[in-house]
């Protein structure tokens, strides 16, 4: 359960931070998905980017936790 804690929390912390900065650049109303603008609301937009962004600072604190392990972590027979 640690693990998840240490992978998680921080990872939403920078996705929230990321959503802001990125948010304060752009409108919302003017993204473009494959060549067509997007038509979802603003708070759809707004919760599917800070999910977008907690995925990536998630994959990268969990690539963290992973290269990490020690040799005897890694050479553990089970």
């Amino acid at each position: 359960m640690l693990k998840w804690i240490q992978v998680l929390w921080p990872s939403f912390l920078v996705a929230a931070a990321a959503e802001a900065v990125f948010f304060t650049v752009i409108d919302p109303q003017q993204l473009y998905l494959f060549g067509q603008p997007v038509h979802y609301s603003e708070l759809a937009t707004y919760s599917i980017g800070f999910l977008g962004f907690w995925l990536v600072c998630a994959a990268s604190s969990l690539s963290t936790i992973f290269l990490q392990r020690s040799a005897d972590e890694l050479n553990r027979r089970n």
